[in-house]
């Protein structure tokens, strides 16, 4: 076998490093923007829980439903995380900093698997486009986006979208793993 051929046959090698700690720094520059709805740079405490508020609004929620109380108490838990220095307030610097698969585990997945669970209309763990498309357009994806990200994520062809594959892709665009709806969404 010729030395052309030999390396033609060999496996890929895995990503370098570099590659995905770039992609993931790219990746979190979008979550933090969508975060970030004023523009300013900066996330407030306020940007943050604002989320809730306009998921609670549009799926017509109320106060005392146990999924809102749920909600808020866990992305009051994912800001008090999040801004380490308790200022109120989270630049790019500081949230690329402390985001990770670990700290998507043990607080993002909770934060957002609640706000997934407000759009979950019947409660079964799936969303269908149109729920999905209200939980991104409410966390300030633009509908377009969402409805792509849906796509991306619905590989079965079932028009549903399972929590657990929801928060995976999630999980795996900010730690810079291939994610076929973040690709789209951000």
């Amino acid at each position: 076998m010729s030395r052309t051929t030999a390396a033609a046959a060999a496996p890929a090698a895995p990503a370098d490093a570099a590659t995905a700690a770039d992609a993931a720094t790219a990746a979190r520059e979008r979550v933090f923007a969508m975060m970030d709805s004023d523009g300013d740079r900066v996330v407030t405490r306020h940007d943050y829980l604002s989320r809730i508020d306009r998921t609670v609004l549009a799926t017509g929620r109320t106060e005392d439903d146990p999924l809102v109380v749920t909600a808020r108490a866990e992305g009051v838990k994912a800001w008090g995380a999040m801004d380490a220095d308790a200022d109120g307030k989270l630049t790019f610097d500081e949230y690329n900093a402390w985001v990770g698969a670990d700290k998507f585990d043990n607080v993002c997945r909770f934060a957002l698997g609640a706000l997934f669970d407000l759009a979950d209309a019947d409660g079964d763990g799936a969303l269908d486009k149109g729920e999905f498309t209200v939980l991104r357009t409410a966390l300030n994806n633009p509908p377009e986006n969402a409805a792509a990200a849906f796509d991306a994520l619905d590989a079965d062809g079932d028009g549903r979208v399972g929590r657990d594959a929801y928060l995976a892709s999630i999980r795996a665009y900010i730690v810079g793993d291939s994610s076929p709806m973040g690709e789209v969404l951000y």
